[in-house]
């Protein structure tokens, strides 16, 4: 029998380049830095104005009976559905913190469909609840899928560095080496021990730093000091990045947001 072979392998359809823009920001509940004031409605539209294709946020309530009964102007649903309205059409939520009352986490928004998402407990004392919520967005049209994992981590460090190594076996173990990757949200490191994990452990780098050589301060949003916050990232390639101190934003939360811009390359 004769099989005729073509003269031509068929070729695997290339992937086009594509932007991608982020947020991180620790919202606070939705109050202000010195939580008399209740100010979602104002970051919900400061939000919107960035325009971003992911907001990655920390201390986001899912649920809370109490200032639901109390307050007139709180969302009739969670707090970031009600963030996300229609500029945000996808969205994964994932509990750090559960009590009578409700529920507060971090939230990933996202103007691109979620293939898959999980939220992994890493919490080192059953009372305490940490959680790494790790998504994978696709970008329609292009082939490009992004693996993006949102954390708020624990203030003491002996108990960060056991959740920044389940950061580091979750990236090692579960993320090919070379997906394009984002860990981004509220580290909670200000003498920067999440490097030695990220840098060496996973091949990260940190947006801030690659850029301007130094993390951003981002703590406290009125006199910024501290650089709580950070936006890791590897097999992209950094376009831009910023901290938004400015006002208004450093009238809302008591945390900074930063945002970046990367290009994700064809294949």
């Amino acid at each position: 029998m004769n099989i005729k072979v073509s003269e031509q392998m068929p070729q695997k359809p290339e992937t086009v380049p594509v932007r991608l823009s982020l947020l991180t920001y620790n919202i606070h509940k939705g109050f202000n830095f010195s939580n008399r004031k209740f100010i979602l409605h104002q970051i919900r539209d400061l939000l919107m104005e960035t325009g971003v294709d992911v907001a990655m946020l920390q201390e986001i309530y899912g649920e809370h009976s109490g200032w639901a009964g109390k307050l007139d102007d709180w969302p009739v649903v969670s707090q970031y559905e009600f963030l996300a309205d229609k500029i945000w059409p996808h969205y994964a939520y994932g509990k750090n913190a559960i009590y009578n009352s409700g529920h507060h986490g971090n939230a990933i928004l996202s103007k691109y469909p979620f293939t898959e998402w999980e939220n992994l407990n890493v919490s080192y004392f059953k009372r305490a609840s940490r959680s790494l919520l790790h998504g994978i967005i696709e970008i329609p049209g292009t082939g490009h899928t992004i693996h993006i994992i949102c954390l708020h981590l624990d203030q003491f460090k002996v108990i960060r560095n056991h959740q920044l190594k389940r950061l580091k076996r979750r990236i090692n173990e579960d993320i090919p080496a070379d997906a394009p990757l984002i860990v981004a949200g509220d580290f909670n490191d200000w003498s920067d021990h999440a490097s030695q994990y990220l840098f060496a452990g996973a091949q990260l780098n940190e947006v801030h730093l690659a850029m301007h050589g130094v993390h951003a301060k981002t703590y406290p949003s009125r006199f910024p000091m501290l650089p709580l916050d950070r936006i890791y990232y590897r097999n992209l390639e950094l376009v831009n990045c910023n901290t938004l101190s400015h006002y208004p934003w450093n009238k809302l939360s008591d945390h900074t947001p930063m945002t970046a811009e990367f290009l994700v390359a064809g294949n």
